[in-house]
């Protein structure tokens, strides 16, 4: 079973640094694939109620048969419930099986909407009753964290946005360091589009015994970066966390970094919703 490396985000939660996560994953994959990644070493799974598979995270960690405090879990507010936080968590707890999540994120900003820093002074308050360890936010821009936190006096504890080595984020990723906000990356390895043929990461694949995805996910660990690469198939879930026994020196992570395009896959956060 492997071993994970945590980070600490406000107010001093430990967070493992890499998880689970089920993006466009059915209930009944999700139960499996959470189930799986347990059985490895993952003590992390990240969902989102507009994933419509948090039933399938619970049955997943019932199969496990962890105590509660052992795995910790994420979920996040949905756009048209941003003026709703308080009931959206509670259904979402209800569809988990908890009493509390570890990290509630509102997942997008939706600036056209103007309820974010709304949604974000709900958070807080339901971090303050304990129904979420720590909250934070989701493809959020400086402008959108500096607002929310001079609304608020709080900045998010994690901001998690679209990460990997074709869209590195340097200055919103020195914000956060400049900020206490934790990076964490979703679709850390590219979603498989071409990103794990480049010349570049295969190369270092070879130079390490590794595969491609694992000199990536080691790349983002090295940025100290919380990952949560998404699998259904158990011997990739396996692979994705075996990435403790090599490090990336000096060059292989300049010519990571050399790699960056500004390449979205996802939606932008100025726009979306």
């Amino acid at each position: 079973m492997a071993d994970v490396d945590q980070v600490t985000i406000a107010p001093g939660v430990a967070m493992p640094q890499l998880g689970l996560g089920v993006w466009r994953m059915s209930d009944d994959e999700a139960a499996a694939a959470v189930a799986a990644a347990i059985g490895c070493g993952y003590r992390a799974v990240d969902t989102a109620a507009i994933y419509r598979n948090e039933r399938g995270v619970a049955a997943g960690l019932r199969r496990a048969g962890l105590a509660r405090e052992a795995v910790f879990v994420t979920t996040k507010l949905w756009n048209d419930r941003q003026r709703d936080a308080r009931g959206a968590l509670g259904e979402s707890l209800e569809r988990l099986g908890l009493d509390h999540v570890d990290l509630y994120l509102i997942h997008w900003p939706a600036p056209q909407a103007d309820a974010y820093v709304e949604a974000w002074r709900a958070l807080i308050g339901l971090r303050d009753e304990g129904l979420a360890r720590s909250v934070g936010v989701s493809n959020f821009a400086e402008a959108h964290l500096t607002r929310a936190a001079e609304a608020t006096g709080l900045m998010p504890a994690v901001n998690q946005i679209e990460l990997h080595p074709y869209l590195q984020q340097a200055a919103l990723r020195a914000f956060h360091a400049g900020h206490g906000v934790v990076t964490q990356a979703w679709s850390p390895i590219g979603q498989g589009k071409g990103l794990l043929a480049d010349p570049v990461l295969v190369e270092l694949a070879a130079k390490h015994g590794k595969t491609a995805a694992q000199v990536v996910l080691r790349w983002h660990l090295q940025l100290g970066t919380v990952v949560i690469p998404k699998s259904v198939t158990p011997s990739r879930i396996r692979e994705n966390i075996e990435i403790a026994d090599f490090a990336l020196d000096e060059r292989d992570m300049a010519a990571i970094a050399g790699l960056d395009r500004g390449e979205r896959l996802g939606p932008d956060p100025a726009t979306f919703g």
